[in-house]
C-alpha cells in the first residue's frame, strides 16, 4: 500500500466517499452517519490547493485518509510532521475486515507517514493521531529500543504516538560504538 497525496482534493474525496458509501450501503448502513466524514468534507472544500490530505490506497481501493502536516512546534528544535484526522473505510469500522486486516492498514499508514519524513515532507519528529487509543496496542513493540529501528524516541501516550527518528544517515550501531 501506498500514501499518496489527494492531488485534487475536491474531485478525490468525492470519488473515496463514493466508494466508502457504496461499501456501507452494501451491508445496510447509512454512510451519513459515519464520524470523521464531515471533517474531511471541510478540509476538501477549503480554498487553496494543499490542505495536507493523503489516502491510503493499494492501487484499487482507498483504505484509509488523514491530513498531514510539517509544522514548526516548540517542543522540537527542527520541524515535526503531524498526521491526524485519520478515517477509514467503512470495511474496516463495520468489521468487514479481520483485525489482523486492520492493524496491517495501520501499520501502512503509519508506514507511510514515516516515508514521508525522510522524503517529500522532511521531519525528523512525527506525531501521529489514531483513530483510538485502542489502536495503539498494533504499534507497542515499536517502543523497544533496537539497533535496527529508525526511532530514536517511540511513545505512545493514549491515541497519540510521538517518535523522534534517527539520523538517516548514522550506520545503526554507530552509536552503540560510540559509547
Amino acid at each position: 500500500m501506498r500514501l499518496l497525496p489527494i492531488k485534487d482534493p475536491e474531485r478525490s474525496w468525492r470519488n473515496i466517499k463514493a466508494q466508502w458509501k457504496k461499501d456501507a450501503e452494501g451491508v445496510g448502513e447509512d454512510f451519513a452517519t459515519f464520524g470523521g466524514i464531515a471533517a474531511f468534507d471541510a478540509l476538501a472544500s477549503k480554498e487553496g490547493d494543499n490542505q495536507g490530505l493523503y489516502y491510503l490506497t493499494d492501487g484499487e481501493r482507498a483504505h484509509a485518509v488523514c491530513q498531514v502536516r510539517r509544522l514548526l512546534m516548540s517542543k522540537y528544535p527542527t520541524p515535526a510532521l503531524r498526521a491526524r484526522f485519520v478515517n477509514v473505510s467503512p470495511v474496516y469500522d463495520l468489521g468487514l475486515a479481520a483485525i489482523g486486516d486492520y492493524a496491517q492498514m495501520l501499520v501502512a499508514l503509519f508506514s507511510g507517514i514515516v516515508w514521508l519524513s525522510r522524503d517529500a515532507l522532511s521531519a525528523s519528529h512525527i506525531r501521529f493521531f489514531l483513530k483510538s487509543p485502542g489502536d495503539s496496542q498494533f504499534f507497542t513493540a515499536l517502543q523497544a529500543a533496537t539497533p535496527l529501528s529508525p526511532f530514536s524516541k517511540f511513545t505512545i501516550e493514549g491515541s497519540l504516538i510521538e517518535c523522534s527518528l534517527k539520523e538517516a544517515n548514522a550506520e545503526p550501531g554507530a552509536a552503540k560504538a560510540a559509547s
